[in-house]
């Protein structure tokens, strides 16, 4: 598969997060961790279990970006670590991509939800509370320093590009961003898991497999690339 071509895109203008307040000197992983422990950047901290950050390797060529912790992530304190991370885990799988390799995040580290019965039920999170947090992921991104962004979902792609980018427009699309070297929007898992009907479904999570395969495809030219530098 033919490595992407960057495209350009025009950004939106950058605007200052609250929770850059709380920003550590020491922009490191683990400081960055242990200072967001503790972030009131917005009302969202007061009803979640925890703030869940990004992991993965401080190395790491791919950074995913979801939308925010679901419920077992809230309680378990890890991102994607139900169902939708284990979608997400064998389609990396499927497309070459080791997970162990890969650093995952979200846009926004505090769960929120309201109550349904004994249930505790996603609610998107509003474009104010993104921006809240927007400092947490600039911050992550600054200190990986990646090769290439997948946004899953439409929360995360207009963290970085604002409220008018549109997933179901632009999915799969490669741009060249500050950010990273490459830029892409895919599904959300959790949008894949939802879909009442089959063959939507299905559609659906062939076109992520195969949006993730073009990450795959970066990673892999990258690798040779090294390998013929050395």
């Amino acid at each position: 598969m033919a490595e992407p071509r960057p495209l350009p895109v025009r950004l939106p203008a950058a605007k200052p997060s609250a929770s850059e307040d709380f920003l550590p000197d020491s922009r490191s992983l683990p400081a960055l961790r242990e200072a967001a422990a503790s972030c009131v950047g917005c009302e969202l901290f007061r009803r979640a279990t925890q703030v869940v950050f990004g992991e993965g390797p401080a190395d790491a060529r791919l950074v995913l970006v979801g939308e925010q912790p679901g419920d077992q992530e809230d309680r378990g304190g890890r991102p994607f670590v139900g169902p939708a991370g284990a979608l997400l885990a064998r389609t990396l799988e499927a497309v070459g991509i080791d997970r162990t390799q890969v650093y995952v995040t979200n846009a926004v580290k505090h769960f929120k939800w309201e109550p349904r019965g004994a249930r505790r039920v996603h609610q998107k999170p509003s474009a104010a509370e993104v921006q809240a947090c927007r400092g947490w992921l600039m911050a992550e991104l600054d200190a990986v320093r990646p090769a290439m962004i997948v946004c899953l979902g439409a929360t995360a792609a207009q963290a970085f590009l604002g409220r008018t980018f549109s997933v179901t427009r632009s999915r799969g699309e490669v741009y060249a961003t500050p950010w990273a070297r490459w830029w892409m929007a895919t599904y959300h898992p959790s949008a894949l898991l939802r879909m009442p009907d089959a063959a939507s479904r299905a559609a659906a999570t062939a076109a992520f497999e195969a949006d993730l395969a073009v990450a795959a495809a970066a990673l892999a030219g990258l690798r040779a690339a090294a390998r013929r530098a050395s």
